[in-house]
C-alpha cells in the first residue's frame, strides 16, 4: 500500500536535526548501560577499566525502540496525548530507561541517579549488575507495566489498559520474535473487544529487526504482500516505515506516526459524535529497521548490524582485546556524546524541550503507576445474597450462581472500573446472572440469530474470548492501570496461564516488597471452577487440580488459595478478594450443585478465620479426640462429612474433630505468612499426637508441603488427588483417588489405634460398598439415589 511517509517529509531541518541527537542520547546510553563502569562520557581515552567485567544486556532493538519513543514525544507535545508505551522485544529495557533517564522521571524516583556525570556513573552500573536492575523493564522502570523477559504479552496488555480509558493511546512495540509467540498470534484479534466509544486506542507497532537471539524471524523473512495481507486480515490498517538512513527512516516516521494519530483521532470522534461503536479498521506500524542499527557493523570479520550478532552484546571481548576496546570507543564515539551532554552531564537544553513535561512524558504517565489512579469498587453487600441454610447439609445449591448474582450488582455499580473475562465459558460456569447487568462485548459480526441467547453487544463487559493467555493478558494490563475485575476458567486448563501468572505475581512481590512509589493495585481475581471430580463426560483430560501447586511456588505475601466450601463461604471470599489489592487470589468452587452448610453469618466468621472446627460436625465435645478429620474443597468437605456419618453410626463413642479449609494459606505457619497459624493453634485444631485424616481437593502433596513442619506431621495423612480418572461419575472418581466416605472411614478404622482390633467388620462392609457402587456406576451411568442427594442427618 501506499505509506504517506514515503511522500512527505513533514520535520524542518532544524527538527531534524534536534531529533537525531535525541535519539542519539538515547542509543548512547543504552550502550553505556551495557559497557561502562567508568568514564561515562567518554572524556578520557576508553580504557580496560571503563568496561564492565561481566557484559550483560541486549542491544539489538533498543534503537528502534527509542527511534519510536523520540517520534512519540513530538506527536504528544504537538496533540497534547496522552500515551502509554508498551516494550514488548524480551530484554529491551534500555530503550525504556534511557529514554526515562533523559526525560527526567528516572531521576526523580531514583534521586541518586541524578541527571549529571556522577548520576549517569551510577545509572550505567546498576544496569544487569549484581544489586542493580535486570535487563528487561521490571517494577523498577518507571513508565512501564510490562517487563517483558517473557515474550507474547504485550498486545494484551496494551488492550487491557486501553479498556475503559477512553483518552489514552497505548502505543506497544511488538517484537518480531515475540511475534511468533501463541499468545501474541492470537492477541492481535483484541481490536475485535475494542469499543471506540469508551475505550482508548493501542496502535501496535510491530518491529522488524530481522533475528532473534541467533535465527532470522519469521515475519521478517515473508514477502510484503503476505505480510500486509496477514495483518489486514487481523483487521489493522497497516502502514510501513523501512529503511535504515536515519534522515530519510526520521521523514518517514515522523509522517506515518501523525498520520496514524490523526487517524485514530478522526475514528473515536465519529463513534463518540454518532454513538456508532462499529469496529474500525486501527492503524499500525510496520518499522523495518537493522537490528543494533547505528551500533557496529562488523566484528572481526562477521557481519554484526542486521544480524542477529547484534541481538545481546555486539563487542564481547574489550577488556581483553584492543582491537575490541578501540571498536567500543568507536562505536560510543559516533554518537558525539560531547554535543549531546553539557560540562555537568546532563542533556542539553535544546534537547531536554523535545521530551513532554510532568504526566505528559511516556515514563511519568500515570497509567504506568495504576494504583494511583485507582478507585475503590462500589460493593453491594455480599449478605444480600445469601443462601437461606436452616440445617446444615441439607440444601442443594450451584455456587457459583450464587456468585453471579452478587457479581452483576458489583457490574452494575462500576460500569467504567469492572470486568469480568473468561475463555467462552460464563454461562458454562453457572455466572449467566451477570449477563442481566452486561452482556458481552462483541465489535465483530452479528447474526439476527445471535438475538436469542448470543449475549452480545458492543457496550458489554463481560470479556470473552478462546484464549486464556488473551484474556489473563487483557486483565492484567486491566488491573495494573487501576481497574478491577474476576477471570473464571476451567481448572484443568487455567495451566496454560501458568507462566503469566509467575510473572505477575514477580511483579507484584518486587513492587509490593521493595517499591514505595508504586501504588497497590487491584488484586487479579481467578474463580477456577468446572473441577476435577465433576468431569462426568470430559473425562481425564480435563482432571487437574495442579494450578494450586504452582501458585503456592510463589510468595505469601501475593498470592492465596481459597477453598469455600459452599455458596455463603464463596460470597464471603468473593467480597474479600473484590476489595484486596497487591494480590493473586484464587478461588476454587465448583459449578455444580453442592450442598450448604453454614448460615451467612456462620460463613463469614468462618472465612475470616480462614480455618476451624464445625461443632455441628464434632463428636469431641473439646475433648481430646480420637481423630481428626480435615478437608478443603467442596467435594472433600461433603465426602468427609459422609464418612464421619458412616462413623458416628458404627462407633457411637468414637470422638471425631472436623476441621474445614477454606483459606488454604492458614496452614503456613507465622514466621512465613502474616495469616498463618501459630504453633499453638495449629496443635489445638490438629492435636499433636492423634491421626489427621486431611481429605483435599488437590494433590495431596501440596498439604504436605505447607504443613511439613508442624508438629505431629508425621501422622498428618493426606487424601487428594492421584491422577486417577476417565469418564466417571463423581463417587467412582473420588474413589480410585480414595477421597470418598467409604476409604476415609477405613483409613480411620486403620489409623485409630483402639478401632483396629474391632473394625473388621465395618471395613468388609465399606469395601463391598465400593465395588458396589463402582458397578452401579458402570450399568446405570450415575451414582446411586442415596449417594447423588446425600444430605447430613445428624
Amino acid at each position: 500500500m501506499a505509506v504517506a511517509a514515503e511522500i512527505l517529509t513533514p520535520l524542518s531541518i532544524d527538527e531534524l536535526r534536534k531529533i537525531d541527537a535525541y535519539w542519539r542520547a538515547c542509543n548512547y546510553l543504552s550502550a553505556g548501560m551495557i559497557y561502562l563502569r567508568g568514564n561515562p562520557l567518554l572524556r578520557e581515552k576508553l580504557q580496560p577499566e571503563h568496561i564492565k567485567n561481566r557484559l550483560l544486556g541486549h542491544w539489538g532493538s533498543d534503537p528502534g525502540q527509542s527511534f519510536l519513543w523520540v517520534h512519540l514525544n513530538r506527536v504528544i507535545k504537538k496533540y497534547d496525548l496522552n500515551v502509554l508505551y508498551i516494550s514488548g522485544p524480551g530484554h529491551g529495557a534500555p530503550a525504556t530507561l534511557a529514554n526515562s533517564y533523559l526525560e527526567g522521571r528516572y531521576s526523580e524516583v531514583y534521586p541518586d541517579k541524578s541527571r549529571d556525570e556522577a548520576g549517569m556513573l551510577k545509572f550505567f552500573r546498576q544496569f544487569s549488575f549484581p544489586g542493580g536492575i535486570g535487563s528487561h523493564c521490571t517494577p523498577e522502570t518507571p513508565g512501564s507495566i510490562h517487563e517483558g523477559g517473557e515474550l507474547g504479552y504485550s498486545i494484551s496488555h496494551a488492550y487491557g489498559a486501553a479498556f475503559d480509558n477512553p483518552d489514552l493511546i497505548v502505543t506497544v512495540m511488538v517484537g518480531d520474535g515475540e511475534a511468533e509467540t501463541g499468545p501474541l498470534a492470537t492477541s492481535w484479534h483484541s481490536n475485535k473487544f475494542l469499543n471506540p466509544i469508551r475505550d482508548g486506542a493501542v496502535l501496535p507497532v510491530l518491529h522488524l529487526n530481522g533475528y532473534k537471539i541467533a535465527n532470522p524471524t519469521v515475519l521478517a523473512r515473508i514477502p510484503h504482500e503476505e505480510l500486509e495481507a496477514l495483518l489486514r486480515g487481523y483487521g489493522h490498517k497497516p502502514y510501513f516505515v523501512e529503511g535504515d538512513d536515519p534522515a530519510e527512516m526520521h521523514q518517514k516516521m515522523a509522517a506515518t506516526l501523525e498520520q496514524c494519530v490523526l487517524e485514530i483521532r478522526e475514528l473515536q470522534q465519529h463513534a463518540r459524535s454518532a454513538g456508532d461503536a462499529t469496529r474500525p479498521r486501527w492503524p499500525m506500524i510496520v518499522l523495518r529497521s537493522p537490528k543494533g542499527w547505528t551500533g557496529p557493523k562488523d566484528v572481526d570479520g562477521h557481519k554484526v548490524e542486521d544480524f542477529w550478532r547484534a541481538h545481546q552484546v555486539p563487542v564481547l571481548d574489550p577488556v581483553t582485546n584492543k582491537k575490541s576496546l578501540s571498536i567500543v570507543e568507536g562505536w560510543l564515539r559516533s554518537y558525539k556524546p560531547e554535543e549531546l551532554f553539557d560540562a555537568n552531564g546532563t542533556l542539553v537544553q535544546e534537547l531536554r524541550e523535545l521530551a513532554p513535561s510532568g504526566p505528559r512524558r511516556i515514563s511519568a504517565n500515570p497509567h504506568a503507576n495504576g494504583g494511583k489512579l485507582r478507585k475503590e469498587l462500589e460493593m453491594p453487600d455480599f449478605r444480600n445474597y445469601a443462601v437461606d441454610v436452616k440445617s446444615p447439609g441439607t440444601t442443594y445449591v450451584p455456587p457459583t450462581d450464587v456468585l453471579a448474582h452478587f457479581l452483576a450488582e458489583v457490574m452494575r455499580r462500576n460500569m467504567n472500573s469492572f470486568r469480568v473475562f473468561g475463555p467462552d465459558e460464563t454461562a458454562s460456569n453457572r455466572l449467566t446472572a451477570i449477563y442481566a447487568a452486561s452482556k458481552k462485548t462483541w465489535l465483530a459480526e452479528y447474526k439476527p440469530e445471535d438475538a436469542d441467547g448470543g449475549e452480545l453487544d458492543v457496550g458489554g463487559r463481560v470479556m470473552e474470548m478462546l484464549s486464556e493467555h488473551t484474556l489473563e493478558g487483557w486483565f492484567e494490563g486491566y488491573v495494573l492501570t487501576g481497574r478491577h475485575g474476576l477471570l473464571s476458567t476451567y481448572e484443568a486448563f487455567v495451566h496454560v496461564i501458568d507462566s503469566m501468572f509467575n510473572q505477575h505475581a514477580k511483579w507484584l512481590e518486587k513492587s509490593k516488597k521493595d517499591l514505595d512509589w508504586r501504588a497497590p493495585v487491584p488484586s487479579i481475581n481467578i474463580l477456577i471452577t468446572s473441577l476435577v471430580w465433576r468431569q462426568d463426560h470430559n473425562g481425564f483430560t480435563h482432571q487437574d487440580p495442579g494450578f494450586l501447586d504452582v501458585v503456592t511456588n510463589k510468595s505469601a505475601d501475593v498470592v492465596r488459595i481459597y477453598l469455600p466450601p459452599d455458596a455463603n463461604c464463596l460470597l464471603s471470599v468473593g467480597d474479600h478478594c473484590l476489595r484486596s489489592r497487591d494480590y493473586v487470589n484464587v478461588i476454587v468452587a465448583d459449578k455444580q450443585e453442592h450442598l450448604q452448610y453454614l448460615s451467612m453469618d456462620d460463613a463469614v466468621t468462618h472465612c475470616t478465620k480462614g480455618i476451624g472446627i464445625w461443632e455441628w460436625a464434632s463428636t469431641d465435645a473439646g475433648a481430646d479426640p480420637d481423630v481428626v478429620m480435615a478437608c478443603a474443597g467442596d467435594i472433600a468437605t461433603m465426602e468427609s462429612l459422609a464418612a464421619v456419618e458412616i462413623l458416628n453410626k458404627r462407633f457411637p463413642d468414637l470422638k471425631i474433630r472436623f476441621v474445614n479449609v477454606v483459606d488454604l494459606f492458614r496452614l503456613m505457619p507465622q514466621s512465613e505468612h502474616p495469616h498463618g497459624l501459630s504453633d499453638r493453634d495449629f496443635d489445638s485444631l490438629f492435636t499433636t499426637n492423634k491421626p489427621v485424616i486431611f481429605n483435599f481437593h488437590s494433590y495431596a502433596s501440596l498439604i504436605h508441603k505447607l504443613s511439613y513442619r508442624r508438629t505431629n506431621h508425621e501422622n498428618i495423612h493426606v487424601r487428594g488427588y492421584k491422577e486417577k480418572g476417565n469418564i466417571n461419575t463423581p463417587l467412582e472418581l473420588a474413589i480410585i483417588n480414595q477421597v470418598d466416605r467409604y476409604n476415609l472411614a477405613i483409613d480411620v478404622i486403620d489409623r485409630v489405634p483402639r478401632l483396629r482390633p474391632i473394625g473388621a467388620h465395618v471395613k468388609e462392609w465399606l469395601k463391598g460398598q465400593i465395588i458396589e457402587s463402582i458397578n452401579y456406576a458402570h450399568a446405570e451411568g450415575i451414582d446411586k439415589e442415596e449417594i447423588r442427594n446425600w444430605k447430613w442427618a445428624k
